[in-house]
């Protein structure tokens, strides 16, 4: 087993290990990685929670997501007669309010978190960084779309698709986001020129 600078782990025919906490008893960088994600993840909160009733929040919840929502919805059905309303997606028959954390910001957190402490060049977090605001957007509509639907159709569904199955598909997705990114970055950087 030999230690290897390039992957800052312990490198045993061909697979990595975890290195140990340093002999002067510091956190290992895994740790200090982990305590950096926290803090970047929480400074965003905090900053976004200051925004609350600012024409910021407005921006990203009326304009940015609830009018999109309502426009797919209107495309994918346009018999439902979806409208945005403030930070609701109203239509006959149910619709849905747009409260904390519905507006897709978390997820977007968590990549801007990881992106922070991933071991790429600055440029190549910043690029997936803004890849990954599409790909984001376009997974936090698709949840509303989804639970939308199914507050009209069947309310009981609507509990566990909001509650459970919504914010882990959402958070796999983006961790396979940030995964894909990470392996094309290495690929990509390691290519001489």
């Amino acid at each position: 087993m030999q230690w290897s600078a390039e992957h800052n782990a312990y490198v045993d025919e061909g697979t990595l290990e975890l290195p140990p906490r340093s002999p002067s008893g510091r956190p290992s960088g895994l740790v200090i990685r982990a305590l950096c994600f926290l803090a970047i993840f929480a400074a965003l909160q905090l900053t976004w929670e200051a925004l609350r009733g600012s024409v910021v929040e407005r921006l990203v919840v009326h304009d940015g997501t609830v009018r999109p929502a309502a426009f797919l919805a209107n495309l994918l059905t346009p018999d439902v007669h979806a409208h945005a309303v403030d930070f609701s997606l109203r239509a006959p028959g149910g619709g849905l309010r747009i409260l904390n954390g519905c507006e897709g910001v978390e997820a977007l957190f968590l990549l801007a978190a990881a992106l922070g402490v991933a071991s790429v060049p600055w440029k190549t977090r910043w690029l997936g960084l803004l890849a990954g605001l599409p790909l984001v957007f376009l997974i936090n509509q698709a949840r509303i779309l989804v639970l939308f639907y199914s507050y009209r159709a069947n309310p009981g569904l609507f509990g566990t698709l909001h509650a459970v199955v919504a914010p882990i598909v959402v958070v796999l997705a983006i961790a396979m986001y940030f995964y894909g990114w990470l392996t094309y970055a290495s690929r990509h950087d390691a290519k001489p020129g």
